[in-house]
């Protein structure tokens, strides 16, 4: 799936094969998760991060091919891979570049691991980019601890459904906000439930040791009635979909929250996650194979409607992943 210019322009076409590098591995991909950012970069959305990302061009993406979560079998190996051999399944992220929607890509051996051995191709896929968002966050930024009250704005989502599983994992006692037809899936995670569409958290009088804001839907300042006075906010959002690209989106929310960093006793943290690298990759598939965490998959879709797919999962608003899928 190849794009030359910025909007919903992706199409099928023909490209000539990926060669692995002396420290890449050439993976024939069986299924690749779509995310926000892959809408995001096809689209230029929004307008500043075409000035403040390498992988955004001012006129078009600066890769050709989106998508950067895939899930697939080795095919062949450079001469200096050590920890992979052909026939392997793997999973993988490629988010310092793009070209997981295509039958093949090279990936260096750093950003891939072993697919956990209980998950099928369509739910490895899945972890990467959303998993490794909700364990940072909960984990290594702002570590939740037994006994806290933990809410979650956007449980529904890709990252919203690992954060849940997480924070309980982590002794945490979990609320998820989202939207009334998703309830019952968060509900099953084993949170409780606050529907948005019906009540405002950041109005509702309930304080909680840390937030963790997916959905960049509200202002700072209302974020922060929601937070317990010594407790932790952190920001997240990517914001949804629009008609039309924003100029500033959730970079917005994003400075002001990394120029307040702490308001009284409160602590105000920003969650920028770069590609997962061995160890967060590793951590991920033990959390899966434990089943800690548990990939949920909304739609599998095939290759040639992945276009479909992302308007499906930006647009209507998908719940938790949604992936393609290819056929031998």
């Amino acid at each position: 799936m190849v794009q030359d210019r910025y909007g919903e322009t992706l199409r099928m076409a023909e490209v000539a094969a990926p060669v692995p590098a002396d420290d890449e591995i050439l993976v024939r991909v069986r299924a690749a998760s779509l995310n926000a950012r892959d809408w995001h970069i096809m689209r230029g959305d929004p307008y500043v991060a075409r000035l403040m990302s390498p992988i955004f061009g001012l006129r078009g993406p600066a890769a050709p091919i989106r998508g950067s979560d895939f899930a697939g079998v080795v095919t062949a190996v450079g001469r200096s891979v050590t920890r992979f051999a052909p026939g392997d399944e793997v999973f993988g992220d490629l988010r310092d570049g793009d070209g997981a929607f295509a039958e093949f890509v090279c990936a260096a051996q750093s950003v891939v691991e072993r697919k956990p051995e209980n998950l099928s191709f369509e739910e490895a896929a899945a972890l990467p980019l959303a998993g490794a968002t909700a364990l940072q966050a909960l984990r290594d930024l702002a570590p939740v601890r037994p006994g806290q009250r933990v809410l979650v704005n956007g449980a529904s989502g890709g990252v919203g459904t690992f954060a849940v599983q997480l924070a309980r994992a982590y002794g945490g006692a979990v609320t998820g906000v989202c939207s009334g037809r998703n309830t019952d899936l968060v509900r099953s995670l084993g949170a409780e439930v606050i529907d948005y569409t019906s009540e405002d958290f950041t109005r509702s009088g309930g304080r909680y040791d840390l937030v963790l804001d997916l959905a960049a839907s509200r202002s700072l300042r209302a974020l922060r009635r929601a937070v317990a006075p010594e407790g932790t906010l952190v920001l997240g959002g990517g914001g949804n979909a629009r008609t039309r690209p924003l100029v500033i989106g959730p970079v917005g929310l994003s400075i002001a929250g990394q120029t307040v960093g702490r308001l009284g006793r409160q602590r105000v943290v920003q969650l920028n996650t770069a590609a997962a690298g061995p160890a967060m990759l590793a951590a991920l598939r033990e959390l899966a194979e434990e089943k800690t965490i548990v990939p949920v998959i909304d739609r599998a879709y095939p290759f040639e409607q992945t276009a479909e797919a992302l308007r499906y999962l930006m647009v209507e608003h998908a719940r938790a992943k949604v992936v393609v899928t290819f056929t031998d």
